[in-house]
């Protein structure tokens, strides 16, 4: 049965043994079931995050951090590969290829669903007494769900006002509860907060129910615009240029040959629209700052509302973005740099606190996560696994990979066909399928002869030794190659049996 191990004092020390003190059953009533606060940030890399080691060392988010301490920090977490198939995993425990009925329709970001087909996971915890509530972005689909999935939800709907699909910041079209749109003014992050404080104190909510928030920044996503109060922060920094910025890329793949985003300046800075990379990594970060105040005035409500040890909190990205690494100024590629996100668990007195846990996991591990959580048994078959072995014992053995598919704009039984060529969206990246297992990456392009790519993430944290091209690891490239097979099958994959041929070693 599942549980949900809820302690005060003896919290800690229960996890640790692996026994429930507070266990929430099925048929328990709302008041024991925890809130859930799921934080929710765009293009955020791991790497703007002061409490991971990679951070820059001036990277200052002294409340993300904190947020940590009282925490699990997961070491390497992949949401997904670009926004809108993020999102859809976190709405429906799916894989891209698993999210029937999602597709593009339209001017970009326009896109639909059959909630039918494409039920979101949060209907059903309003059927099971949550109050359900959205805040901020929303990219999957015009159908917002007010009202089906949603309790309360103030929202900027992005595929369905397309033309103001770049608005991050300002100006941008709210819909208030399924009704009324009017074009918001504030800056964003900061507006966000404050109807997310204002959801937790109480106002516009059933007090009686147990609350699930999934509150989405739109941070920082391009154009990267920090507010005015931090535009002059980090003004001093010093941001290395990464190893394989220009090309070649020995060792890679001919489609990342073909990277080229950045241009060596007069003096040999890399440039990009005749500004320094250093420049762009600057505003990147000053964009995280507001995210950051916004995380300590979440927190401090929930503790003014006494709501702090009765609150699980999620921080998370929809995936990373890198900004020289391999060339790029972008996500979506399998790498590190530009997909992994920062992900953080929360609790006290529940869930250890200032751990870090080392096992790779995935977006699709999430919503299972926030079931057991619950203490609710799952509404259909997700894809991924609780992480409540993790959240006692972030040492725990985890047997599983994490396996991550891009399949450009297709959704569902759409990608059962891949494409010959490319698309336009995402340049000269290839479909592809990648597996995380333990210290080592294996990514299989799909595209006909193209080159496998395999890197000890352990020794080789910057993806510059591929190992796939060497004689040594022959035998790791197929084991690999065949478990990422094995799990495409686990997930009913439509596309498994008709991926293209790999690309023969160099």
């Amino acid at each position: 049965m599942l549980r949900l191990v809820q302690a005060a004092v003896l919290g800690v020390t229960a996890l640790a043994m692996g026994t429930s003190v507070f266990p929430v059953r099925a048929n328990a009533p709302e008041k024991t079931r925890p809130n859930i606060l799921f934080i929710y940030t765009d293009d955020h890399s791991y790497r703007t995050v002061g409490c991971y080691p990679e951070a820059y060392p001036w990277v200052r988010t002294p409340n993300i951090d904190r947020l940590a301490k009282e925490g699990i920090r997961f070491e390497s977490a992949y949401i997904g590969t670009w926004c809108m198939p993020s999102r859809a995993t976190l709405l429906t425990g799916h894989h891209q290829f698993g999210v029937e009925s999602m597709r593009m329709k339209g001017p970009y970001p326009g896109s639909e669903y059959d909630p039918e087909k494409c039920p979101f996971w949060p209907k059903d915890f309003r059927k099971k007494g949550y109050f359900t509530a959205q805040i901020g972005k929303w990219h999957t689909g015009v159908d917002t769900g007010f009202g089906r999935d949603w309790d309360f939800q103030i929202v900027w709907n992005r595929p369905r006002f397309t033309e103001n699909h770049q608005n991050y910041y300002y100006d941008q079209p709210i819909t208030y509860h399924g009704g009324e749109t009017k074009i918001l003014k504030r800056y964003s992050t900061d507006q966000y907060t404050d109807w997310a404080v204002d959801l937790i104190k109480g106002k516009g909510r059933d007090k009686s129910k147990p609350w699930y928030l999934w509150l989405c920044y739109g941070a920082v996503h391009s154009p990267y615009t920090p507010a005015k109060r931090h535009l002059k922060e980090y003004a001093d920094i010093d941001v290395p240029t990464p190893k394989d910025i220009f090309p070649p890329r020995p060792g890679k793949p001919e489609w990342a040959q073909k990277i080229k985003f950045w241009m060596k300046g007069p003096d040999g800075q890399p440039m990009w629209r005749k500004r320094t990379l250093t420049s762009w990594v600057r505003q990147y970060h000053q964009g995280v700052l507001a995210i950051d105040e916004g995380v300590k005035r979440l927190l401090d409500a929930l503790e003014e509302t006494n709501q702090r040890k009765n609150t699980l909190i999620i921080f998370t990205s929809d995936q990373g973005f890198a900004w020289g690494q391999h060339g790029f100024r972008h996500k979506v590629a399998a790498y590190d740099a530009n997909i992994r996100s920062p992900l953080i668990i929360s609790m006290p007195g529940t869930i250890p606190q200032g751990r870090v846990c080392r096992a790779p996991v995935g977006g699709v591990d999430l919503v299972p996560t926030i079931y057991e959580f619950a203490g609710f048994a799952l509404p259909w078959e997700m894809h991924g696994h609780s992480l409540m072995p993790l959240l006692k014992n972030p040492d725990a053995d985890w047997p599983h990979p994490v396996l991550l598919t891009a399949t450009g704009q297709k959704f569902g039984s759409d990608t059962n066909i891949i494409p010959k060529g490319n698309e336009v969206m995402h340049g000269p990246i290839p479909w592809y399928v990648m597996l995380r297992k333990q210290d080592y990456k294996y990514i299989r392009p799909l595209k006909e002869n193209e080159l496998e790519e395999l890197y000890n993430l352990k020794k080789d944290p910057d993806e510059l030794d591929n190992l796939a091209v060497k004689p040594g690891y022959q035998k790791m490239l197929e084991q690999l190659r065949q478990e990422a097979i094995a799990e495409l099958r686990r997930t009913r994959c439509g596309f498994v049996e008709n991926m293209p041929a790999v690309g023969k070693k160099p």
